[in-house]
């Protein structure tokens, strides 16, 4: 079996960085504060074998996971020596990891990395011994609300720390893994309590609670398996999508090459800057991919022509978007998904738009987004007949019709997308790779509507 890599130089400076203030703050809990309580050997070692157990037992939700570990947690606040629980929740983790390390599936230079993951356990700890509330019984069980905020606080704190030092990972991102983690804690911590209440007399009655996280382990584990075939059969439609999209570009080089690499790449930058969850950004990436996947259909000598085309032959490109809904309703599975998205790819923000005349909330937001950076890219392309506009000049032009063409929030995101983009040396523009210039919708690159010049109409 291949030996498991050692941490980089920059991630342990980034760790130590997080690490040796926590030690030193978790031995100064530990030597100056007191809660009064002895140290009970026999429970200790139960709930720092728990906590490793449960440290391994993984949720998994959008880009990250949580696991249950506030079940014994909350108990360990209540039940050991609270001034301890620190450096017990980090022996915890230590000895959670020992079977990996053993296997080589960890490398021991990674036990560098846990006392930062360690941190979330010194505020509830701080909280709880500065109000003397160290007994669950009793009205004490109210501090759990600032201790849970100080356990949150300090967790976006050292998320906040790692991203700027060692993860290339945008906060933001980072935030929407911590909702998850903080929405689990939350649930737990009422059960951790109850362990409490029930150990008071009794010091192993919170052993009644480890059933619950033996459930927990069978769930996580189902779940796990069940978001590994769903990412399988993810990936067998992401496959038949490129497929797709190689077809078009055997088609028709510009719209189905260059173009919609661009659109997709930008596209996605975008939807990253409005916020989109996971699966409006997927549907985004898929959109862009397939938006002109219809125009396989469409004879080429329409798809190609460089000057205006007739009310016919605008009529019949114009069906391209339901020929895209069409086809991809026929692959069935996420991309019928798709292809309602596609079929809105041409609608416009005042209702203007084809087939349906969708205005503004009424046009799915993916096909915003879609519609807006394929127009950009296509403005800022070279064509054998006219030569590529400068960025500066295509954001004017997306400006001049936001609110009537273009959602206007997402106008928005492209001018400031595209100004970091412009603001790197050497870089062109966000997604900015060789397309056409902007006809009917701003979408029909390659022929443009029975209008004497190109149009935004």
């Amino acid at each position: 079996m291949r030996r498991a890599a050692p941490p980089s130089k920059h991630e342990i400076r980034a760790e130590l960085t997080l690490g040796l203030p926590f030690l030193l703050a978790a031995a100064a809990i530990a030597l100056l504060l007191d809660s009064g309580r002895e140290l009970q050997l026999g429970p200790a070692i139960v709930l720092v074998v728990a906590y490793g157990a449960l440290s391994h037992v993984r949720f998994y939700a959008g880009a990250g996971h949580t696991v249950p570990t506030q079940l014994v947690f909350v108990t360990m606040l209540y039940t050991l020596p609270t001034e301890y629980v620190p450096l017990l929740v980090l022996l915890g983790m230590f000895a959670g990891n020992l079977p990996d390390y053993a296997r080589g599936k960890l490398h021991p230079a990674r036990a560098l990395m846990l006392p930062g993951d360690a941190w979330h356990a010194v505020g509830p700890a701080l909280v709880l011994l500065a109000a003397g509330a160290v007994d669950p019984t009793g009205g004490d069980w109210i501090w759990l609300v600032p201790a849970l905020a100080a356990q949150f606080g300090i967790e976006l704190v050292v998320s906040a720390i790692r991203s700027r030092l060692a993860l290339d990972i945008p906060l933001r991102d980072q935030l929407r893994a911590l909702e998850w983690v903080w929405l689990v804690d939350a649930l737990l911590t009422p059960a951790g309590v109850l362990a409490a209440m029930a150990s008071v007399d009794r010091p192993y009655a919170f052993l009644l609670v480890l059933p619950l996280a033996l459930l927990l382990t069978v769930f996580a584990r189902e779940r796990n398996e069940r978001l590994e075939q769903a990412l399988e059969l993810g990936g067998a439609y992401r496959g038949i999508a490129m497929l797709l999209g190689d077809l078009l570009e055997d088609a028709d080089e510009y719209t189905g090459g260059d173009h919609t690499r661009g659109v997709v790449a930008l596209s996605l930058e975008v939807a990253d800057e409005l916020g989109l969850d996971t699966r409006e950004r997927h549907n985004v990436e898929l959109a862009a991919l397939l938006h002109d996947i219809g125009k396989i259909v469409i004879p080429t000598e329409i798809i190609n022509r460089p000057g205006p085309l007739d009310e016919r032959e605008w009529e019949l490109m114009k069906t391209h978007t339901i020929e895209g809904q069409r086809m991809l309703d026929r692959v069935g599975g996420p991309l019928a998904d798709i292809g309602r998205i596609v079929r809105a790819s041409h609608e416009r923000w005042d209702g203007g738009g084809y087939p349906d005349g969708l205005a503004e909330e009424r046009i799915p937001r993916e096909a915003t987004v879609v519609a807006a950076c394929d127009a950009f890219n296509a403005m800022t392309t070279d064509r054998s007949y006219r030569e590529a506009r400068s960025p500066e000049s295509a954001l004017d032009e997306l400006r001049a019709h936001a609110g009537r063409q273009f959602a206007p929030k997402v106008v928005e995101a492209i001018e400031r997308v595209v100004a970091r983009e412009l603001a790197v040396p050497g870089r062109a523009g966000a997604g900015m790779l060789p397309a056409s210039e902007l006809a009917q919708s701003g979408l029909d690159a390659g022929a443009s509507s029975p209008s004497s010049t190109p149009s935004l109409s």
